[in-house]
């Protein structure tokens, strides 16, 4: 079996080897005639065939000509009877290939707007039936422009497998790594565009964001086989070069921004220039495609310089990131002078080779956005160890500090409680004990043990409401009100004063406990006063919910309070009774208002139910 496996593979050895002695190497043509014609010729001129080498670009022959030259070219074909691969490694502007008097290749677009076919080889199977044993001819028309290089370059005729895979290598050089480096832009672009737009500080990467947009524009001129959208070749040339000065300021600018550079007046120069371009670019395309040397080449050397400047910048004098950026600088600066060179032509060459640079510059950007981050976190972990001592620091002191704060606030606690027990005492057992004092004055002698024990009675009951206001969490009002009611009417009758109660909505009502005290020794101090100052016949309590909000009024007939000119006495003026009954109504939220009437005085509180 093996030796059958080793056979078989010797045979195909043999069958391979024998195949590549019969087929020899593709025959390069590189000798021609040429001769000038017109847009719409179609055939060449018979007289007027000159001599030229391949690669030919016709405008150092014919300067001014803007139109057609023809190719004449000749190959021996010993055996007709196999097809035959035939590639032209360049043809500028746009063409038509003729083999043995047939037409075999075209372009879209033979006169204005041109076809823009020189951004790819052009590779074409010749079958049999075309060609002839001995001498073949082949006829190219070329439609160009002197102004952008036009000619054609070496053609090659062979085995269809070699010459396939020449045209596959020159389309990978030209076009498809072209291609590449397109994406590569955009994706480095869209990437430094969103950093800036999520960080607009950082503008090193707006600029450069900008830089590659601009860049992908300029560089539609290695893979965009049409001036569309614009109807001339001098439109798509001039906008090309306007974009390769826009693209070349905002690069000077990255660069400046990257070096922590700030040269507001070389930027303004710079996008000055780039805008202008632009302009012109738009309004006179006619003259700005043509001419685009004469803004070119300055911007071209002004970018070379300022990447040489930047490189040894860098590398003497900054930082890590700056440095491995100005080495992958470097090696794109060598391939765009070797281009330049090309689109000059001192040097010989049918293909830019720019895009191989493109993977250098995104490994110099990559390694730029992972020293940042790197950085940055540095920065933030240190920034966390400061902060955390910081915290705990401030954390010590806010301890200290609030340690003090409570030590007051127990101590104005304490002195609120004293103050809140006087008050209570002033408004609750000071009221009793007046009108215990006064009735018993006017009782006889020989009161009945009775009489002083309801007195005594009379008094627990006030210290109870002080008790049931503040034992519970939530009083129900009309509850706490009756014993009150109670003890103010059996106050009042004892002066002859006729009390007549109103109390709406209160049913179910709860506040408080604290509210409740409030308001109960409010409207007890109220009643207190009423008893010791009115000289009254008839007080009216009427206590009513409205909606959100309580209302209490007392009006009686006595001799009224001496007040302000407008007999309205609004949280002012008054002694000790009324200076408590304001801060209590300050306490629950409300307004008190007390209005000396004729006869008598009247009481408003409008205060909320809600704390």
């Amino acid at each position: 079996m093996r030796r059958s496996v080793a056979a078989l593979l010797f045979v195909l050895g043999l069958l391979l080897c024998g195949r590549a002695v019969a087929q020899p190497a593709p025959l390069v043509i590189t000798q021609a005639e040429a001769v000038r014609g017109q847009w719409h010729d179609a055939a060449p001129p018979r007289e007027g065939w000159a001599p030229v080498t391949l690669m030919d670009l016709w405008q150092a022959r014919w300067p001014d000509h803007d139109g057609v030259v023809w190719y004449r070219l000749r190959w021996q074909q010993a055996d007709a009877r196999q097809p035959v691969g035939l590639l032209l490694e360049y043809l500028s502007l746009a063409g038509a290939v003729y083999v043995n008097g047939q037409l075999v290749a075209r372009d879209r677009s033979l006169v204005e707007p041109l076809s823009r076919a020189w951004i790819m080889p052009h590779y074409v199977l010749l079958p049999a039936s075309l060609l002839q044993p001995g001498e073949n001819h082949l006829l190219v028309r070329v439609s160009g422009r002197a102004a952008y290089q036009p000619g054609l370059g070496a053609v090659r005729v062979g085995d269809p497998l070699q010459v396939e895979a020449q045209y596959r290598r020159e389309r990978l050089h030209r076009f498809d790594l072209q291609m590449l480096d397109t994406a590569i832009g955009a994706v480095l672009t869209a990437l430094f565009g969103m950093f800036w737009l999520l960080r607009r500080q950082d503008t090193v990467y707006g600029w450069y964001a900008l830089n590659g947009l601009f860049g992908l524009l300029y560089g539609l001129n290695w893979v965009h086989d049409s001036p569309w959208p614009f109807p001339t070749t001098d439109g798509w040339q001039a906008f090309i070069g306007g974009s390769f000065v826009a693209m070349v300021s905002c690069y000077q600018v990255f660069l400046l921004r990257f070096a922590d550079r700030r040269w507001p007046r070389a930027e303004r120069v710079l996008l000055a220039m780039a805008g202008l371009t632009f302009v012109m670019a738009l309004l006179f395309p006619d003259w700005m495609g043509p001419h685009r040397n004469l803004y070119l080449l300055p911007m071209m050397a002004l970018s070379y310089a300022a990447s040489v400047g930047f490189v040894l910048w860098a590398l003497r004098r900054g930082r890590l990131d700056q440095k491995v950026l100005g080495l992958c600088i470097f090696v794109p600066l060598l391939t765009a002078l070797h281009d330049a060179g090309a689109y000059l032509g001192y040097i010989h060459a049918n293909a830019f080779i720019g895009s191989f640079g493109s993977p250098l510059v995104l490994l110099g950007m990559g390694f730029v956005l992972a020293h940042r981050f790197a950085t940055t976190m540095r920065r933030v972990e240190g920034f966390n160890a400061e902060l955390k001592q910081e915290v705990q620091a401030a954390t010590a002191q806010l301890a200290t500090t609030l340690n003090r704060q409570h030590a007051l606030e127990l101590a104005h606690s304490r002195a609120g409680e004293r103050l809140q027990l006087v008050r209570d005492l002033h408004d609750g057992f000071g009221g009793t004990l007046v009108g215990t004092i006064a009735r018993l004055q006017q009782a006889p002698e020989d009161t009945p043990k009775a009489q002083i024990i309801d007195v005594l009675k009379e008094m627990r009951d006030d210290l109870r409401l002080v008790i049931d206001t503040t034992a519970q969490e939530q009083a129900d009002l009309a509850a706490l009100m009756a014993p009150l009611r109670h003890r103010t009417s059996r106050l009042l009758e004892a002066a002859d004063i006729d009390a007549h109660w109103r109390m709406d909505g209160l049913d179910g009502l709860h506040l408080e406990p604290a509210r409740s005290l409030d308001l109960l020794r409010l409207l007890q101090e109220a009643l207190t006063n009423v008893f010791k100052h009115s000289r009254a016949r008839r007080v009216d309590v009427h206590i009513a919910r409205e909606g959100e909000r309580l209302r209490l009024h007392i009006a009686d007939d006595g001799v009224g309070l001496p007040l302000a000119t407008d007999n309205v006495l609004r949280l002012g003026g008054g002694g000790a009774g009324l200076a408590s009954m304001r801060l209590r109504a300050q306490r629950l939220g409300g307004e008190l208002y007390i209005e000396s009437a004729a006869p008598g005085t009247r009481l408003l509180l409008d205060m909320p139910l809600a704390a």
